[in-house]
């Protein structure tokens, strides 16, 4: 199956390069192949055999009292490995017409690790103030224009959101100014609830996510901030087989800019939010009540406090720190039942990068050392969920990449 789809969409790309010189339109591609070698000092909580790290894990003592995760591992992957196209076209709608189509080997789930994933897969109408995009690509709490330049695969996770979603997304460019408005959906990254991760919690609410965000640029800074909306409905009947449409509603913000003061560039983002789970980040949600005799649910959203930053400065030899704080608030209100989303028993994560890359034409060579600390506690659920008696694990990833672009 998976050879048949690489044969369609290389098939694909020959019949529009071929029309390209006759119409003056069609793909181009390119993308990169990428090896990471990777160690770390402990076992951790991550994606695709470690490859997506986003922190230690907890500390597991056994008999004898020794921590059973105090264990290094080491691994080489290639599944990072991508391929970018890009469409253009004839105008439509008296607008310019694009579109992109971007895959990898990363796989969907752990056992489908090497398989062919879709990224993005959208189409764009140019106006001459306005564009529409429909289709899938970075949710616009993940800011495009000024994610973190880090080597590692996470891209700042769990510190920054981290989604790719089908959306509808408006913009509106006046001078230095955009509006952005979206209505988005999950597929990739989801929320979590009672049947583990799944995209039916949002699909079920009707309502999709909505974000509306203003951005400023000028030269070659860029200022902005954001607002998010979501609604999910963890259940469509009790553990008493009663019908429920209990749903749960949480609100999102982010703050970010970008610095450029030649020779160095500065990114640094702000982000508070409710049930955020779906974005690789700590938080989610929580039964605050449950009727006895109907088993009816209701519930609380936990919130999150995340902050990074980097500093960056060279091109042919980049010299760049990144450091990022995530901070577990706990809930609205107090809890009665289960949690559902990441990381409710992690009161903070910190997380201290520094790296250096080598880009000699097309090829990169790039390492990283990574720390990463976890602390790790007993949520009270009489006080809201926080975390108490703090204890925290740290893992040390010292990573080694190497690019060739095409």
């Amino acid at each position: 199956m998976k050879k048949n789809i690489c044969f369609l969409f290389f098939s694909f790309s020959l019949l529009l390069n071929g029309q390209s010189e006759i119409k003056n339109f069609g793909i181009s591609f390119s993308g990169y192949v990428k090896s990471d070698f990777i160690y770390d000092t402990r076992q951790t909580v991550s994606l695709r055999e470690g490859h997506f790290f986003l922190y230690p894990q907890i500390e597991n003592l056994d008999i004898n009292g020794k921590d059973i995760n105090a264990k290094s591992s080491f691994n080489i992957l290639s599944i990072q490995t991508r391929l970018n196209g890009l469409i253009t076209g004839p105008d439509a709608f008296g607008a310019k017409t694009s579109g992109q189509i971007e895959a990898e080997f990363f796989g969907t789930v752990e056992g489908d690790i090497n398989g062919f994933r879709l990224r993005h897969a959208f189409v764009k109408f140019d106006w001459d103030k306005t564009s529409l995009l429909i289709g899938q690509t970075w949710h616009p709490m993940f800011v495009a224009e000024m994610f973190p330049g880090v080597v590692s695969f996470n891209t700042g996770s769990p510190f920054q959101p981290f989604s790719r979603n089908p959306q509808i997304r408006f913009t509106y460019s006046v001078e230095n100014l955009k509006f952005i408005l979206a209505a988005l959906s999950q597929r990739d990254f989801q929320s979590n609830g009672p049947n583990g991760f799944s995209s039916s919690y949002l699909r079920n609410s009707v309502i999709p996510n909505l974000h509306a965000q203003v951005q400023y640029s000028i030269k070659s800074n860029l200022f902005g901030a954001g607002i998010d909306y979501k609604r999910i409905t963890p259940r469509l009947s009790t553990t008493k087989n009663v019908a429920t449409d209990n749903s749960i509603s949480s609100l999102s913000a982010i703050g970010y800019m970008k610095l450029s003061i030649a020779p160095v560039i500065l990114k640094t983002e702000v982000v508070y939010g409710n049930n955020l789970a779906d974005h690789l980040m700590l938080g989610g949600y929580a039964i605050k009540s449950i009727n006895a005799i109907t088993g009816e649910e209701e519930y609380t959203p936990a919130s999150v406090f995340s902050f990074w930053g980097e500093i960056s400065t060279g091109k042919e030899i980049e010299f760049a720190l990144f450091g990022g704080y995530s901070k577990y608030l706990g809930a609205e209100d107090n809890i009665v039942g289960s949690f559902f989303g990441r990381g409710n028993n992690i009161d903070n994560l910190l997380r201290i990068s520094p790296r250096i890359q080598l880009n000699s034409g097309k090829a990169r060579l790039a390492a990283e050392l990574e720390y990463t600390s976890a602390g790790y506690g007993t949520p009270d659920n009489l006080n809201k969920g926080k975390v108490e008696n703090v204890k925290s694990v740290s893992n040390l990833r010292l990573l080694f990449a190497v690019f060739y672009f095409f």
